[in-house]
């Protein structure tokens, strides 16, 4: 096994096999990767505070976890809480166990639909992981709603939100994210999920542009050191019910957010924001795959007037190891990276593929290409981050990307056969796609012994 191939399924296969088997992660030597940017570890730009970002020490969140937030402890070490109805409160639900405070480890002893009647379930208390994984077959599925993360430490995993239309008329301002984060959110890991049919954005990191007197500041009322990692980011709905019309969008990193990781993600059959980086935002967009985007595939911008006399800031993007895709709603000539609006960004690349509908190389870079600062090296880079060759992410998307990769649902198969086809179209409603997903609920009781509680992967029969 050569050392790049071993460490894209170190660091992507982080699956489950057959019921009992235990996740295969190799343990890889140190020769250096092709695909890693032939520099030191630059420093990591402005950051609140130091002790914002998740400790340097430590045990990582699980294997394979990366970016500044890897060591999140998220609920390590604390109470188990079961959930143990699909019904969206109450004693036993979902909602229940998010409410609770201290640290908590969130399982689960029931699988199927949880519908959220046309809310966005909460997490506002600290030091939580919501292990998805823990679920039996078929897992867990939040429709009608969304997730919103607006506190510190915590790991999601193995979630499918599909928020949808929810029977709201069209343009009626039902608008909401999949997933995201917000008000100075920090040390999050979002982690194999499924973020789909999102009325607003799929999956985003947020929150207010402006709290302080000061850039530092800024950057610290917002969502910061945030890992967004092998998820699948879907077929976001166009002409729905969004307020403005038309609003297919994969991700939204806002204002300022800083030390943001999108690694190893699917954005597929989105309009737009594959992710977008908004003013002075800066993180890495690593080994991600991009397939059928419409008007625009990665972007930055930094609107004048939502800025008003606030000094503008430099946005910095890494973008390495990534692969974008024409399909069958992309224009001709689109632009791996378009640039819109005022203010400066570093953009440093490496090792992109990007092609054009007639199969040609699409250019770097479109709109306000004055704007862009190509820079020689990365402007940031999480310590100890390794890339993985371009050549291996189709390989690493088809096995190991979305909520349960050994399990996945209907809606997931099709997505990611179809993006890697070069199939698949923007949708304005997922009534186009099949609707929400109509499953038999199962339960099977959660054993304690049979999971790492420190990293939340099951362990080996063997032991």
């Amino acid at each position: 096994m050569t050392q790049s191939i071993c460490r894209a399924i170190a660091r992507f296969a982080f699956t489950f096999g057959a019921a009992g088997t235990a996740p295969f992660v190799p343990a890889c030597g140190s020769t250096s990767n092709p695909a890693t940017p032939p520099t030191e570890t630059p420093d990591a730009g402005e950051v609140p505070e130091a002790g914002d970002a998740a400790p340097a020490g430590g045990t990582p969140a699980f294997p394979g976890a990366v970016g500044w937030a890897a060591r999140t402890a998220g609920g390590r070490g604390g109470d188990i809480l079961r959930v143990t109805t699909l019904a969206l409160s109450g004693p036993g639900s979902l909602a229940e166990a998010l409410g609770r405070s201290g640290p908590r480890i969130i399982v689960f002893e029931v699988a199927g639909v949880i519908d959220l009647w046309r809310i966005r379930l909460e997490v506002r208390n600290p030091y939580v992981t919501i292990a998805g994984q823990t679920a039996p077959s078929p897992g867990i599925t939040l429709i009608q709603g969304g997730l919103l993360v607006r506190t510190h430490d915590v790991i999601v995993q193995h979630i499918r939100v599909r928020p949808g239309e929810a029977g709201r008329a069209k343009t009626s301002g039902w608008e909401t994210d999949a997933i995201t984060t917000e008000d100075g959110a920090r040390n999050v890991i979002v982690d194999h999920c499924s973020a789909t049919w999102g009325t607003d954005e799929n999956l985003s990191a947020s929150g207010s542009r402006f709290v302080g007197a000061t850039p530092d500041e800024w950057r610290a009322y917002t969502s910061h050191v945030i890992t967004f990692s092998n998820n699948i980011v879907a077929e976001g709905l166009s002409d729905a019910t969004h307020s403005e019309g038309e609003h297919s969008k994969g991700g939204l990193m806002h204002d300022n957010v800083t030390n943001i990781a999108l690694v190893g993600n699917l954005y597929f059959s989105n309009n737009d924001r594959h992710p977008l980086f908004k003013g002075g935002a800066r993180g890495i967009v690593v080994n991600n795959y991009v397939a059928n985007p419409g008007r625009w595939a990665m972007q930055y911008a930094l609107n004048a007037g939502e800025w008003g006399t606030n000094p503008y800031q430099t946005g910095q993007m890494v973008i390495v190891g990534n692969v974008f895709t024409y399909g069958p709603s992309t224009p001709a000539d689109v632009p791996l990276l378009r640039a819109s609006g005022v203010g400066p960004v570093e953009v440093y690349l490496h090792d992109n593929v990007a092609k054009t509908r007639d199969g040609s190389d699409a250019p770097n870079f479109g709109g306000t290409v004055a704007n862009i600062m190509p820079v020689a090296s990365p402007p940031t880079w999480p310590e100890g981050f390794q890339a993985v060759l371009s050549s291996e992410v189709a390989a690493a998307i088809r096995a190991n990307v979305g909520a349960r990769p050994w399990d996945r649902d209907a809606i997931d198969t099709r997505i990611v056969e179809q993006a890697l086809a070069g199939e698949g179209a923007i949708i304005d409603s997922e009534q186009e796609v099949g609707g929400y997903p109509v499953v038999e609920p199962t339960s099977a009781p959660f054993v304690e012994a049979e999971w790492d509680l420190a990293t939340m992967v099951r362990k080996s029969p063997s032991r």
